[in-house]
């Protein structure tokens, strides 16, 4: 149970502070709340720099057939286990953009979350196959970093992301230009 703490003056560096009670333990402990922004700042990237994003996905069959019923892929290999237990690979595969678009869901976070627009995606290649009950992660590697030519208050940046499966299997990799907003101008 948390309540409103309106008598703490220890909340200058917070957005709030609050006060719970446990009742099985009989416990009031003040709580402080951080309020977190998505994203990363045009001055904070840095060529070279790899970022792990800590966010993941295991992909559920629920999600590989609704995605292929919402963007009208009815292929077979993707819907129709007897089917695709008759191709190369035994099994239905995962819908090729549905792990695109699941990889950069995953790098939105610490890539585009101040974005003022995705400028361009490039070379997107599919490494391996992805089935369903795989859990995806990614990385991406900052390539370049360039002032906007046009706007002082954002820059451009030039990234390579690539996603991989629970066994470090790397199954999809692209390269994107991002347009990103400068924390100062």
């Amino acid at each position: 149970m948390l309540f409103p703490n309106q008598y703490s003056s220890e909340a200058t560096n917070f957005k709030e502070s609050f006060i719970s009670f446990d009742a099985k333990n009989n416990i009031m402990t003040n709580h402080k709340t951080i309020k977190k922004e998505i994203g990363t700042y045009f001055e904070e990237f840095i060529p070279e720099t790899i970022i792990y994003h800590a966010t993941s996905k295991t992909i559920f069959e629920s999600d590989n057939n609704l995605f292929s019923l919402l963007t009208m892929n009815h292929h077979p290999v993707h819907t129709n286990a007897d089917y695709a237990s008759k191709q190369q690979h035994g099994k239905p595969l995962v819908v090729g953009t549905l792990v695109f678009s699941l990889i950069v869901g995953i790098s939105v976070p610490d890539i585009s979350g101040k974005a003022i627009a995705n400028l361009m995606y490039e070379n997107v290649d599919h490494l391996a196959p992805v089935f369903i009950g795989d859990t995806l992660y990614a990385k991406t590697k900052i390539l370049e970093v360039r002032p906007s030519k046009s706007k002082p208050d954002r820059g451009i940046v030039y990234v390579e992301t690539t996603g991989y499966n629970q066994d470090n299997v790397e199954v999809l990799r692209f390269r994107r230009k991002v347009l990103i907003k400068k924390k100062t101008n």
